[in-house]
């Protein structure tokens, strides 16, 4: 997204706001990483307090998209960590939202890449690989679906059902 904020982009587009076609998250999430400003198509995923299939999609190329990640919410653990982020950095993803916690924050906001989160927790998630690729999730109010586009930076982040011209 450069150099257009999510609010210019929520200014230039009322009538998407009040169609649904363009929605904002509620604003409960942390920002980590270097890359404040981040966009790109989604992949989802759903798990809950286990970070296998979290780790098995930022071993893959990113391409420029964004991981949401629908973690249930979970303050129990963290269900992602520094390794998979320098991961996710390394095959050109553009970024992650995590609704659960993160945990390495040092090593994360080394790294090029956006990552929002509720929160950060030290205790790593369980490796039974359970969970669910590309199936709708809600996050903070917003369902968000499979290739969606996403548009984050320091106001917040917006869901567009398709890439606004901006």
């Amino acid at each position: 997204m450069a150099l257009v904020t999510t609010a210019e982009v929520c200014d230039a587009n009322p009538q998407l706001l009040v169609s649904g076609e363009l929605r904002a998250l509620q604003p409960v999430f942390q920002i980590y990483g270097r890359r404040q400003v981040f966009s790109g198509p989604v992949v989802t995923l759903k798990v809950f307090e286990d970070n296998v299939l979290v780790r098995e999609f930022l071993e893959e190329k990113g391409n420029g998209r964004v991981l949401v990640v629908d973690g249930g919410g979970s303050m129990r653990c963290a269900i992602l960590g520094g390794n998979p982020v320098v991961q996710a950095q390394n095959n050109g993803w553009a970024g992650i939202v995590v609704n659960g916690c993160i945990r390495d924050v040092d090593e994360i906001n080394s790294c090029d890449i956006g990552v929002r989160a509720l929160a950060s927790h030290p205790v790593k998630a369980n490796k039974k690989g359970i969970g669910e690729k590309h199936v709708p999730v809600t996050l903070a109010g917003t369902r968000i679906l499979d290739g969606d586009y996403l548009y984050a930076d320091t106001d917040g982040i917006l869901i567009s059902n398709s890439e606004l011209a901006v």
